[in-house]
């Protein structure tokens, strides 16, 4: 014989209602469109950061978020601050005022050494004097050391990736010279091949065209293209002053003058004639074509008499 329960019947959960959908679990009312997905954390954000030096400030109030994919330039002239924000992003130096988070770790909170081991920081200066091969050079990027390792032998997949790397570069022909035999623009290149063979996440590049000549610079910019194209996850940061140095792939830009920020954003929105002019405290006449950008003063002086 059955028994009837006592029980009241439950009343209808309103979270469940397809009207309003499920707040609990973030399930959208029926026909509404779905909730767009959170954006990704930045692998770097400064907040307000001053940088002080003998009383007189180098960065003012400079606020900056660098998103996996993209491709940021850093603009200004001599002097303006580039150098010295570059160090902070690469967690090689501290900030005076402000936050920086470097791939979400704070500075001044964590071992700085654990994070250069995710950045690929490409100095243009590197101080190697040793004849060491191209194929040697890359693969101190394991170790992040400037000689190698003598103690240590490069697993297969290392030696792999510095192949693959060094075939990016385009340094194949080139993998057996010796460092000391290698032109400017050559060493760039290695050294870029050198700065990813860990599989950053952020590379970082500072003023790598200097001194280059013009088939050089052009070899480096179409390696980072083709870089950026085939890691779309990678992220860097690119210092200059001249803007032919920029490649295509640039996405973002922030121009620096005396320490603080003129503009930052799109690169599109960024890099226009007004803003670079105020920029470089002079009237500049910007153009792109084909991806690439171009300067030249907006008046010029012309000889009388």
């Amino acid at each position: 014989m059955s028994t009837s329960d006592p029980r009241p019947p439950a009343a209808a959960d309103p979270a469940a209602n397809p009207a309003t959908g499920d707040p609990a679990t973030g399930t959208p009312a029926a026909g509404s469109p779905a909730a767009s997905p959170e954006p990704p954390a930045p692998l770097l954000r400064t907040r307000a950061v001053d940088v002080v030096r003998d009383g007189r400030h180098l960065l003012r109030g400079i606020d900056l978020a660098i998103h996996p994919g993209e491709h940021w330039a850093l603009l200004g002239p001599n002097g303006a601050g580039k150098s010295t924000l570059l160090a902070l992003l690469g967690a090689v130096s501290h900030p005076t005022r402000g936050e920086v988070d470097v791939l979400g770790r704070r500075l001044g909170r964590v071992d700085i050494r654990e994070l250069r081991a995710h950045l690929g920081h490409v100095n243009p200066r590197h101080p190697l004097r040793s004849p060491l091969t191209v194929r040697e050079v890359v693969l101190t990027g394991v170790t992040n050391t400037i000689e190698p390792d003598l103690n240590r032998k490069p697993a297969p997949e290392e030696l792999e990736r510095a192949e693959l790397l060094i075939e990016t570069l385009g340094m194949t022909a080139a993998a057996e010279s010796p460092w000391t035999t290698l032109s400017q623009g050559e060493r760039g290149r290695a050294l870029i091949a050198r700065a990813l063979m860990p599989s950053p996440r952020l590379l970082l590049l500072d003023e790598p065209a200097t001194g280059l000549d013009l088939t050089a610079r052009e070899l480096l910019l179409d390696s980072l293209d083709l870089l950026r194209h085939q890691h779309p996850e990678l992220a860097s940061v690119l210092v200059t002053h001249h803007l032919e140095e920029l490649p295509e792939s640039t996405t973002h830009a922030l121009l620096l003058r005396a320490g603080e920020t003129v503009a930052a954003g799109p690169v599109d929105e960024v890099m226009t004639t007004e803003l670079v002019s105020a920029t470089f405290g002079h009237p500049i006449r910007i153009t792109r074509q084909d991806g690439r950008w171009t300067a030249r003063a907006a008046a010029r002086r012309t000889p009388t008499g």
